[in-house]
């Protein structure tokens, strides 16, 4: 019998623990009855399951503790946590009418986000297996995500979610709830779209800069401190900011890859994928 590393996979357990939660304790409740105490407990959830799963494989490769279990084992809790449990807060955090267009609408959405976050999982997956032995296909991994991963889509869903919601959006825009159920399907659909897309997003893992150690010590603290501040006091804006800045990062650079042509060489990585049969 194959032995299975317990520390890796007790985090994953963590995550998976915390998206079963959400989805336990969102059903719980009554649809569109669902308080921003709640939906804030529920994204922060969401968070620490995204941190288990950055975590998890960082701590298998350190104790050199990867296997074929925690493999598969990482990418059923990522289905459950980032793409069932995002669902489950829409449909929950709306009042919808059943029957009624608008609920018919997201339903779809919902349904789509969790679809596209499957097979989003599947096509990783398979790519994992086939650069196995390959330095090449290993490296490109590394560079960029072909498609958003379903981490930080999930995290773009829940954050424009808990945005919506909050007192903040109330006060500024008072007219954001009669457009909530417009909104939120949408965003689910654009982000499922982009999950199973060709279009390359950028891994934070290989961005560097060319800056002097004392210099980036410094800016980091510094934006560290407007970041903590964010969080403290503007929490859903902060991470709807942060999590969507990254979708459109990643539009950005292959729109501008696509614009330059195949002959230039700027930004060759983001060269969106040839069809797959």
């Amino acid at each position: 019998m194959r032995k299975i590393n317990l520390i890796p996979n007790m985090i994953t357990a963590f995550g998976l623990a915390c998206g079963l939660f959400v989805i336990f304790k969102t059903n719980i409740v009554e649809p569109g009855t669902g308080s921003y105490q709640m939906m804030h407990a529920s994204v922060v959830l969401i968070l620490l399951a995204a941190l288990a799963d950055l975590l998890d494989g960082a701590v298998a490769r350190a104790m050199r503790a990867e296997s074929e279990f925690g493999f598969m084992f990482d990418s059923l809790a990522d289905a459950v946590s980032f793409g069932v449990a995002p669902s489950v807060i829409l449909l929950k955090g709306l009042s919808l009418e059943q029957g009624t267009g608008l609920c018919v609408f997201a339903v779809v959405g919902a349904m789509l986000f969790s679809l596209c976050g499957v097979l989003r999982l599947v096509r990783f997956n398979v790519k994992t297996v086939e650069a196995k032995g390959n330095v090449s296909l290993t490296a490109d991994q590394k560079k960029h995500f072909t498609g958003i991963p379903i981490t930080l889509a999930a995290l773009a869903a829940v954050s424009i979610n808990l945005l919506l919601s909050s007192p903040l959006t109330d006060q500024w825009f008072p007219w954001a709830a009669k457009w909530k159920t417009i909104i939120l399907p949408s965003a689910m659909i654009v982000l499922g779209f982009f999950m199973v897309s060709n279009w390359k997003f950028p891994s934070l893992k290989v961005l560097n800069f060319r800056v002097a150690s004392f210099h980036l010590v410094f800016f980091t603290a510094i934006l560290a401190l407007f970041i903590l501040y964010g969080i403290f006091y503007f929490f859903p804006l902060i991470l709807a900011l942060m999590s969507w800045g990254y979708v459109v990062l990643g539009c950005v650079l292959s729109i501008i890859r696509l614009i330059a042509g195949k002959k230039s060489k700027t930004l060759e990585d983001f060269e969106p994928d040839e069809d797959e049969e």
